[in-house]
């Protein structure tokens, strides 16, 4: 008898090309769970009923947490913004300073500053998604983005902007969050500060994920480009002391010769499903 393979699973290995004619629940479904077996970190691979959204449950150790934490803290390396009800901290490229509110004095406009690249400090990370297969190693993440929620503070609707690709990754540290997805009828690619979010058509499907501490939110496919997420602005079930604390890393090509850009990735990942059901529907006359 065939002995089964006892080579190590990564994520690549769920997200396998489409072929001609796949099952539906390889174009339209997440992958199952599986146990990671890293000797650095064992973390565990937990399905959502978002296409394409996967949690790494325990993708850090609780000491790797805290050296996070620490290094956020250190004020000669690490700068928050305050211009917004969250703290918010940016490596990679540049961002917008929004004036104070209490401005209605002058016509005052946002300030586009320079932020400094991801630190040496996160690459151990960075490596880690690399090794679990999460981010390609041609294709390491330029960017962060971190943000502090406390209290009732919480982010509207929205998608990651169109010019980065996929995935795009967060680690979750401290207190569990659910975040809510929302299901679109089309890809929109609509920032929250700008207003067009919020004008986004929804087709009415909403899902909870629940987001510990410690663990990787991967968005590929739909979950990426078809789904809004957003965090309640709710104290409720918080709790006393409450706090979360995000680190979104996106990856973009330099160039259009290097690698599919965000609109193509999308255009493919439709293709191939629509291929599929048109398939599908052509064997139905004929059966």
């Amino acid at each position: 008898m065939e002995q089964p393979s006892k080579k190590r699973k990564v994520i690549n290995d769920f997200f396998k090309p489409i072929s001609k004619r796949p099952s539906p629940e390889l174009v339209l479904m997440p992958p199952q769970p599986r146990l990671e077996e890293n000797p650095k970190q064992a973390f565990t691979l937990k399905e959502t009923p978002v296409p394409g959204l996967t949690l790494l449950i325990n993708f850090i150790t609780p000491a790797e947490e805290r050296s996070i934490l620490d290094f956020l803290k250190d004020s000669a390396k690490c700068i928050w913004r305050t211009d917004l009800s969250r703290r918010t901290m940016h490596f990679g490229g540049t961002y917008c300073l929004m004036p104070p509110k209490s401005d209605t004095s002058t016509k005052a406009k946002p300030k586009t500053l320079q932020a400094p690249p991801i630190p040496r400090e996160l690459e151990w990370l960075i490596q880690r998604m690399v090794d679990a297969h999460v981010f390609s190693n041609n294709q390491r993440p330029q960017y962060c983005i971190v943000n502090e929620y406390t209290d009732s503070l919480g982010i509207s609707a929205h998608t990651e902007n169109f010019q980065f690709g996929e995935p795009v990754v967060g680690l979750s540290l401290l207190s569990a969050c659910p975040i809510r997805f929302h299901e679109l009828t089309e890809p929109f690619d609509g920032s929250v500060r700008s207003g067009k979010a919020g004008k986004a058509k929804k087709t009415g499907r909403k899902v909870d994920v629940n987001m510990p501490g410690k663990s990787l939110l991967v968005m590929k496919g739909g979950s990426r480009w078809k789904w809004q997420h957003e965090i309640g602005r709710s104290a409720k079930g918080r709790g006393v002391g409450w706090k979360r604390v995000s680190l979104t890393f996106r990856y973009k090509a330099e160039d259009e010769n290097h690698g599919r850009n965000s609109k193509e990735q999308w255009t493919s990942f439709v293709y191939e499903r629509d291929q599929f059901e048109k398939s599908e529907a052509e064997a139905k006359k004929w059966n």
